[in-house]
């Protein structure tokens, strides 16, 4: 078979009919990994798993015992470096983590585990998910975009999304405080959910602003991504936020991947968030909102969000350092730090996170209740204040989502630090909490991916899965990686 690009629906169906095995799977990705990743300068993969040929020939093994599969049985994960993941190293990109393997896994992973997916590797990521514009650790180096590794893959979950696009595994866990699963999936054709904040746990992630934090599946297909989604919401005691998701979780996401979601739909266009863009990015947005005309959808241009510049101001709060302490404080005894402090102090750091790390040591700031500041999205003002200025215009409209670009410029190249522009991803819903899709919507300059962002209300998961599962049947952006200058050589 070509296993390139396979889905999980297609894979259980070879499985099912046995002209596949879950072994087969894992041995391919494995081969894909020890040939390209390092030859070709991608650099995703921090640690593979060394077990994982034993798991998948358990999962065979329970196939032909009990002829039912898991809902995502022997789905081989890639699982960004800050997920606490039990026998492999959990270290957010820091060398001061480096080895460091937890005993317990983080909520989702559990989650997913008990799904039947097996932890295929872990992947790079900006150290400390510092960077949305890149994706470099002290523990790993550089991790370059599959399509064109003279380019970034943006940042944090970087080293996830280029594994995914470039077939090392099936699909893949990031995280996003601001950008980190919408900007990496929008640079390498990929689909990135940043679902809404409460509906899904984040314990046992390291953490960037708890309170902004959102972790989630990126992964090649809209139905993929879906599919993840479905096993890992839901309440958990030991996440807090998730108590607001109590009965705002769909029984079963599936059934929202409709191939006409767009017919009869209402779309608006944040054209707020596209003053300065790149020509060929507006070409693709503009064929995309054409695009969803001819699939049903009514297009409404030039949406104005009311004060949108004064409340989307001063919604970050630099919660990293009280945020980190407690959350070192529960990996007990044998974590190699129980504080920033100690992190700072060991100098072990990317250079281009030293600013930033000093920078939390003396400015870090704590929730306060009393004061109403740097509170999750259900209780505070200001977050409050946003959401229902753009929830409320929406309602005003009759608005399924807002569109826009995920990026409103191409990738930035290698060392370009001051290419970084037009990152739409951080505006809106690590604020609001609100979700936030982003899918393939084309290429521009020598084939680089671009993505479209779908921002729905609290909870309109359902609605966003319609709408983009429509826009993606409707396009086929997605186009299979890597075909690369380096890669192709190797191929």
């Amino acid at each position: 078979m070509d296993w390139e690009e396979i889905t999980i629906e297609q894979f259980h169906t070879a499985l099912q009919s046995g002209s596949c095995s879950c072994e087969a799977l894992t041995q391919f990705y494995l081969d894909r990994i020890n040939t390209y990743d390092q030859s070709t300068g991608i650099n995703a993969i921090t640690e593979v798993n060394s077990n994982v040929l034993a798991e998948a020939k358990a999962l065979d093994e329970e196939w032909k015992e009990k002829a039912a599969l898991r809902p995502l049985h022997c789905v081989p994960l890639i699982v960004k470096d800050n997920y606490l993941t039990i026998g492999l190293q959990s270290a957010a990109g820091s060398k001061v983590f480096e080895g460091f393997r937890p005993s317990f896994d983080a909520h989702q992973v559990q989650r997913l585990k008990a799904a039947g997916a097996i932890i295929l590797a872990k992947s790079n990521m900006a150290e400390w998910a510092f960077s949305p514009k890149v994706t470099i650790s002290s523990l790993a180096g550089e991790t370059r975009n599959p399509y064109n590794t003279e380019h970034t893959t943006a940042g944090s979950s970087g080293g996830t999304a280029a594994a995914v696009a470039a077939n090392f595994g099936l699909i893949g866990l990031g995280t996003d405080t601001g950008n980190s699963i919408r900007g990496p999936s929008s640079h390498n054709a990929l689909v990135g959910f940043r679902s809404t904040l409460g509906l899904t746990s984040r314990h046992g992630i390291f953490p960037l602003y708890l309170r902004n934090d959102v972790g989630g599946p990126m992964g090649r297909t809209v139905t993929d991504a879906t599919k993840i989604l479905q096993v890992i919401v839901g309440y958990d005691s030991k996440d807090p936020v998730t108590k607001y998701a109590t009965g705002k979780v769909a029984t079963n996401y599936e059934q929202y991947l409709r191939a006409d979601g767009l017919q009869g739909s209402r779309i608006g266009v944040l054209r707020q968030l596209t003053s300065e863009i790149h020509p060929e990015i507006k070409t693709l947005l503009e064929e995309a909102l054409l695009d969803m005309q001819k699939a049903g959808a009514t297009v409404l241009d030039s949406i104005v969000i009311p004060d949108f510049a004064s409340l989307s101001q001063n919604q970050w709060c630099a919660m990293f350092e009280h945020d980190l302490n407690q959350f070192l404080a529960t990996l007990g005894p044998d974590a190699p730090a129980k504080d920033l402090q100690t992190i700072v102090d060991s100098g072990q750091f990317a250079p281009y996170i030293e600013g930033r790390l000093q920078y939390f040591l003396k400015n870090g700031q704590v929730p306060n209740e009393a004061t109403s500041s740097c509170l999750d999205p259900y209780l505070d003002p200001k977050r409050i204040a946003f959401r229902a200025a753009i929830e409320t215009l929406m309602d005003s409209l009759s608005l399924d989502a807002l569109v826009y670009p995920s990026w409103n410029f191409p990738q930035a190249k290698i060392g370009d630090f001051d290419g970084y522009k037009g990152d739409n991803s951080q505006i809106i819903a690590p604020h609001t909490g609100q979700p936030a899709f982003t899918v393939p919507m084309g290429f521009v300059n020598n084939s680089l991916p671009a993505g479209l962002q779908f921002l729905g209300r609290m909870y309109a998961e359902p609605t966003l899965i319609r709408l983009t599962y429509a826009y993606e049947q409707a396009t086929q952006h997605r186009l299979k990686g890597p075909k690369v200058k380096l890669a192709a050589a190797n191929e």
